[in-house]
Formats: structure tokens, sequence, C-alpha cells
């Protein structure tokens, strides 16, 4: 899933994109939210959930929120709990490189395992120290540098992957 290019992702515990949502009642825009719990062969509510969810502004935000709290209830960002789940099983490898981005930019975004080892790399390749990765990724130096470590050898491994670079035993080194 890449974002849109002005979509900003939300910080950790942040609810306040609720407000916005289409799906939120107010007493001008009366909403039933049952809408959003349809059977799963009930296609004229899918459809129509589907409908409110494509004119809301924050419906990436809503998505999000949902695959990050395994949220499996109800149709969520115009995805239905069935959609989600396919989401879900792929989610520690999901690498949206916005989300990458506005981590090493110093957000503090909900990311993937697969982001954080992205944002690790990212933090190596424009040097950024361990303490600075440590206060991005919310985790002990040790452990920033032991990422920035891996990170560092995986970037080794390529370039010498991609030199044909071998060593004594006629292997990649």
């Amino acid at each position: 899933m890449s974002a849109h290019p002005n979509y900003i992702h939300r910080l950790l515990g942040d609810q306040t994109w609720q407000a916005d949502a289409v799906c939120r009642s107010t007493p001008y825009h009366q909403v039933d939210p049952e809408i959003f719990f349809p059977a799963p062969d009930d296609a004229e509510r899918i459809a129509a959930a589907r409908s409110l969810c494509a004119q809301c502004p924050v419906s990436r935000a809503c998505l999000d929120a949902a695959l990050e709290t395994r949220d499996t209830w109800g149709i969520r960002g115009g995805v239905t709990e069935e959609e989600r789940a396919v989401l879900q099983e792929d989610l520690a490898e999901r690498i949206d490189r916005s989300r990458v981005a506005e981590a090493l930019d110093g957000r503090d975004i909900h990311l993937s395992a697969a982001e954080r080892k992205a944002v690790a790399a990212g933090a190596h390749r424009q040097g950024y120290s361990k303490e600075k990765l440590a206060r991005i990724l919310k985790i002990t130096p040790g452990h920033a540098q032991k990422m920035m470590r891996i990170a560092r050898r995986a970037e080794e491994h390529r370039a010498n992957a991609q030199s044909g670079a071998q060593d004594d035993f006629g292997t990649a080194a």
C-alpha cells in the first residue's frame, strides 16, 4: 500500500482523525453505524459502506488503524473484514516508503517490522547516530547500534554481490 502524496500518517496513539470521518454522525449528517457491519453476502450494504469510505478524507488513517490494532469487525477504510485479514497477514512485511521517510524525519508513527528495518538502513545511509535512531524507533542505543550494524552488513553484502566480489572459497563475500 502506498500513500497518497499528501497523506500524513497518524502519530502513535492519535485518534483525532476520527473527527473528520464521514461515518461519524453529527446533528446535520446522520449515519447508521450498522451499515459498516454487513453480513458477508450483503452486497448492497457493503457497496453503501464503501461508497461512504470513498468520500472520506481519513479512510487511509482508518484502514491503517484497523490493521495496526488488528480490528477484525466491520468495514474500515473501505475494506471488508475478509480483505483486511489478507492484508493483516502481510502487515509485518509491509513497507511504505512514505512511512519510512516520515519516521526518519522524526514523526512518531506506526511502523511495520519491515519498515523499522528500513528506517535503520536509512539511518545508516544518512549517517545518523545510534542515539538518534534509538529516539526514532523508541529502542535502546544498544539495540539501535545492532540494527545499524545489520543494515551496514546488508549494504556491504549487496555491494559485494553487485560487484561480483568473491572470497577465497569462490562464494560471494
